[in-house]
């Protein structure tokens, strides 16, 4: 592939990244964070681009508590574990309400909705709403990294019992007839598939159980940004403290929006 090729198709995963709605709010989150650290509070640019930044957002998450209320009524699978579903259903049911109650807020913030006192109030109970919703998250996300790892810890010992087996029947092999046994015994080569498909079954768990590791630490500083906004506590976590944190999760949200790469094909 040419340097131009190249170049052409890195622009084309671009592109493809900011068609996405999500994409673009969470670019302009991060800048709205960034804002927000530099600002520290105080009038000023940085402040003025805060704000300005916060309304652009609320366009793009328009109508977007529907695809929660698709999730809260749709079915989930079959072998998950009932707490976890309910914590899955809690959590689409607290996000659908945060985003509906958010499209009152934008119209408050834009003078289509007149009562501001009603405005402030109906955007201070839809922070709490998020703030349960990522308190279900990390919950969710302890327990399906629990599960994971003792799956993946049963299935380390598989595999290191089968690599000792190979081994051992290596070792018997050469003594005997090696290759006889190689080049016609059809068991170890089906054996050899088997241990394959475990191996790619645990790098497969692997990066899920990173992917969930990524979700839960932007869940617990989401929780951090969700109780500054609502100043609970506002002597430690200042607007400062909540424009980092924020740019920090922001900036997770724009990798994990990111396309996946291409797996090279076999020649």
């Amino acid at each position: 592939m040419s340097g131009l090729d190249a170049t052409r198709a890195e622009l084309s995963i671009i592109v493809l990244y900011l068609k996405k709605s999500d994409a673009r709010d969470k670019i302009c989150r991060a800048i709205q964070y960034a804002a927000k650290f530099v600002s520290n509070g105080q009038p000023g640019t940085a402040q003025s681009i805060d704000k300005s930044t916060s309304m652009a957002r609320k366009t793009f998450r328009l109508f977007k508590f529907i695809n929660y209320l698709l999730a809260f009524i749709s079915p989930t699978l079959k072998q998950t574990p009932l707490p976890l579903v309910l914590l899955g259903k809690l959590k689409n049911a607290l996000l659908t309400i945060y985003f509906f109650l958010d499209h009152i807020v934008w119209l408050g913030r834009s003078g289509i909705y007149k009562n501001k006192e009603r405005t402030t109030y109906l955007g201070q109970i839809s922070l709490r709403f998020w703030m349960c919703s990522s308190t279900c998250t990390i919950i969710i996300e302890i327990s399906e990294i629990g599960m994971l790892s003792a799956s993946m810890k049963k299935m380390r010992k598989e595999l290191h019992d089968a690599d000792r087996y190979k081994v051992s029947n290596c070792i018997t092999t050469l003594k005997n007839d090696a290759d006889k046994y190689t080049a016609y015994n059809p068991v170890a080569t089906l054996n050899n598939e088997a241990d394959k498909y475990k191996d790619e079954l645990y790098h497969n768990k692997l990066r899920r159980l990173n992917g969930r590791l990524i979700t839960l630490i932007k869940a617990s500083l989401d929780m951090v940004v969700a109780v500054g906004l609502l100043q609970l506590a506002p002597k430690k976590i200042t607007p400062r403290v909540v424009g980092g944190i924020g740019f920090i999760t922001s900036l997770i949200s724009c990798y994990q929006l990111f396309p996946a790469p291409a797996k090279p094909k076999m020649p």
